[in-house]
């Protein structure tokens, strides 16, 4: 019996919800997600560029197994392992006003004292400008204290209303992601900015981590259009995809 693909795509978060955050898919799991293409289209939408998530997929080759890969919220778009759509965010808001947002970002930090400070606190990215209080160069055990740091007391929250208050007239919008830092985008550039290329899509799944409000899968999860699962890692989406799987496929028997 061949199944049949349908019309619908499952869209995955990549870190928290496919990998451990930071890490690497385990390979065995990996193949597990790309046999749900046998029953319909499969997507990653991701906060990081193209190149960590690579990173996390194993490696680039494997951003082409799948249907669509949405980097940077999906500002950057790639189908079929070419890219086809991207946006810049210093063209969106001009140099004078990213610079103020940057320098207002780093002014802020010099405030702040925390357990460890480390290096790269913001990381201009092709969408969006990433902003981390400890800095991307700080170790796994120190990024793990981070999170741990910042559940007690509130770091990233905190910044963000800072820069809220700072800069009230900026359209821009504020998600925490993953462990230590939190993104910044013009308003509307969140993860529902890849639905505009799934138009075609009867159905459209997504399953995320990080989807209570102020998470950068909520806009996502909760969108109307999309029917939104929450995960608490990896294991959890694997019985959410067999569930997938299991419900879809359909075979065709016709000789």
């Amino acid at each position: 019996m061949e199944l049949i693909r349908k019309n619908m795509i499952a869209l995955f978060d990549v870190d928290g919800t496919l990998t451990l955050p930071r890490k690497s898919i385990d390979p065995d799991f990996r193949s597990y997600v790309l046999n749900l293409k046998k029953v319909m289209h499969i997507g990653l939408v991701g906060g990081s560029d193209m190149c960590k998530i690579a990173e996390q997929m194993g490696g680039p080759q494997y951003l082409k197994e799948f249907d669509y890969v949405f980097s940077e919220n999906g500002l950057v778009a790639m189908k079929d392992g070419e890219v086809f759509a991207k946006k810049n965010i210093a063209e969106q808001l001009g140099e004078d006003v990213l610079q103020t947002f940057i320098n207002g970002c780093l002014e802020y930090m010099s405030t702040i004292a925390l357990p460890v400070k480390r290096g790269t606190f913001i990381e201009y990215r092709t969408g969006l400008i990433n902003v981390c209080p400890v800095g991307r160069n700080c170790s796994q055990e120190e990024r793990d204290a981070f999170e741990q740091y910042d559940l007690t007391n509130h770091v990233r929250e905190k910044f963000i209303n800072h820069l809220k208050a700072k800069f009230p007239a900026l359209p821009l919008e504020y998600l925490i992601g993953g462990q230590i830092s939190f993104d910044v985008f013009p308003k509307g550039w969140n993860k529902t900015y890849c639905l505009q290329f799934l138009t075609q899509f009867d159905k459209i799944y997504f399953c995320g981590d990080k989807c209570n409000p102020g998470g950068n899968d909520y806009e996502l999860f909760s969108h109307p259009k999309v029917i939104g699962t929450k995960t608490k890692g990896p294991n959890d989406t694997k019985e959410y995809i067999q569930k997938l799987y299991d419900q879809h496929a359909v075979g065709d028997t016709a000789v």
